[in-house]
């Protein structure tokens, strides 16, 4: 059977609460569950979980993630430089909330 939830009134757009969001990624996220069955469950698009999932990481962190790879193999018998050290500048207008 197909459900239907008929939406009235000026709002379409449903609005979870944060407990709400917690415990759908906590489902999703869940040993031996799938995305795409609890957002079914949910009711919610798979792609909604991902975006709270990315925003949760980046307001908990507050760190961009990074992966560093060498781009070629590096011989056993070059003495080891010292660690390079990066830094990075970011503007103050960059460092404000999601939207």
């Amino acid at each position: 059977m197909s459900h239907v939830t008929l939406l009235t009134g000026p709002e379409r757009r449903r609005r979870w609460s944060e407990e709400d969001q917690c415990r759908i990624l906590a489902a999703a996220f869940a040993p031996l569950s799938t995305v795409a069955a609890v957002a079914r469950q949910y009711d919610v698009a798979t792609s909604l979980i991902y975006k709270w999932r990315r925003t949760l990481r980046a307001r908990e962190t507050g760190f961009a993630e990074v992966v560093v790879v060498p781009d070629e193999p590096v011989a056993a018998s070059v003495p080891a430089a010292p660690p390079a050290v990066i830094e990075l500048e970011i503007p103050a207008r960059c460092v404000c909330g999601f939207r």
